[in-house]
């Protein structure tokens, strides 16, 4: 039987001051003025359209976030008003976790503060790296220095928390170079820290010219030394790229990978809700580009389709396996609406071939080192 997940809120911001050679988010390089006030009525109608068409007005919220793009392009103005408006159409906690993506160039003291006055509770700030010849070589506009203070500040602003987002395996980086920027994040005490390895992705400037990067053993050194040196200082990895102090793990991103629902308003945002009466699960795009999202006379859904109950084992473990905690069989049916046969002969192979490792009673099930290791090979078992 099918049961309505936790509800979350995805809010895309697309603008960045530049385009970052490695990003294949939906972003654009600013060339005139943000237009917030205009940005936040677009939100708000497509967030009015969502509710309507899937008959949300009963759901409780659960986490908001807001990302990019570089959301703190924007004034705490206009996140007050964003989330006012947004809050003031579900029933959600008083403590409800909503996090906000900024750049330590774009950010400054009453920023912060502002934020935090707005109602955001969580920053995630996108440092990548603390070396200066890294950051250049990312096209990112801030240096070391600014990356430091960024993090400072989100300490004084009155941030509940705060993650730091830091990348590996970077251009010319040894492994000293990779522990180091470690290191560095570990000493301004975020509560959360989001660290993984750069990727190539398609339509993207490293696409087309691509750095040199290290080689497997080096990155496979990085990720084993670095895993050590954050549990060392406190922090427990609970997912692929997510260690957090303990209670301070990323509610938002929790309910994606346990195949939550969640909304997604704005520029090229996704979404997936469920609707439990009918067995369906919907997936959304909006309109990506600024300029056709923001014309009036145009829906902001460019696409809407229906999950197919033969694809939703795949995507339910594609998510779920991000995760180190185990997963209940009860709780693949109650979030795919799909028998517990459907997945138990893959569930089998998993096990033969030592990726996933099953309790005495077969109802719960857990990732093994291999599993994470090899977590493709393991996913392929589920198309």
């Amino acid at each position: 039987m099918l049961i309505a997940p936790p509800l979350s809120l995805y809010i895309h911001i697309p603008w960045c001051v530049e385009k970052c050679p490695y990003c294949d988010f939906n972003s654009h390089a600013l060339k005139q003025a943000v237009p917030e006030q205009d940005y936040v009525k677009e939100l708000i109608k497509d967030l009015d359209s969502d509710i309507k068409r899937f008959k949300l007005n009963k759901r409780h919220l659960h986490t908001i976030f807001i990302g990019g793009g570089t959301p703190s392009l924007f004034s705490p103005e206009s996140i007050n008003s964003l989330l006012a408006q947004v809050l003031s159409r579900f029933d959600y906690s008083h403590n409800i976790e909503i996090t906000l993506e900024a750049n330590p160039g774009t950010v400054e003291a009453d920023k912060f503060i502002g934020f935090n006055q707005a109602g955001v509770s969580r920053l995630s700030i996108g440092v990548q790296s603390f070396a200066s010849d890294k950051l250049i070589k990312l096209g990112r506009i801030h240096d070391s220095e600014q990356a430091k203070n960024a993090a400072k500040l989100a300490h004084s602003a009155g941030i509940k928390s705060f993650n730091l987002d830091l990348m590996h395996g970077l251009p010319d980086q040894s492994l000293v170079n990779a522990l180091d920027d470690l290191k560095t994040a570990i000493n301004l005490k975020p509560q959360h820290l989001s660290w993984y390895q750069l990727t190539i992705e398609p339509n993207t400037a490293f696409y087309s010219k691509p750095p040199v990067l290290p080689q497997d053993d080096e990155l496979w050194n990085i990720q084993q030394q670095g895993v050590q040196l954050l549990t060392a200082a406190g922090y427990q990895q609970y997912e692929i790229s997510g260690y957090a102090q303990q209670g301070f793990e990323c509610q938002h991103n929790l309910n994606y990978w346990q195949y939550g629902d969640y909304l997604g308003i704005g520029c090229g945002a996704h979404g997936k809700i469920t609707d439990a009466n009918n067995n369906i699960i919907y997936r959304t795009v909006k309109v990506k580009h600024p300029k056709g999202y923001l014309d009036q006379n145009r829906d902001h859904l460019d696409q809407l389709t229906q999950v197919a109950e033969n694809d939703r084992p795949f995507e339910y473990m594609m998510n779920r396996l991000r995760l180190f905690s185990s997963f209940t069989l009860q709780e693949y049916q109650n979030t795919t609406g799909l028998n517990a046969t459907s997945i138990l002969p893959k569930l089998n192979i998993a096990t033969q071939k030592g990726l996933l490792k099953p309790s005495a009673d077969q109802q719960q099930w857990q990732i093994t080192a291999n599993g994470h290791r090899y977590l493709n090979n393991l996913l392929e078992i589920f198309l």
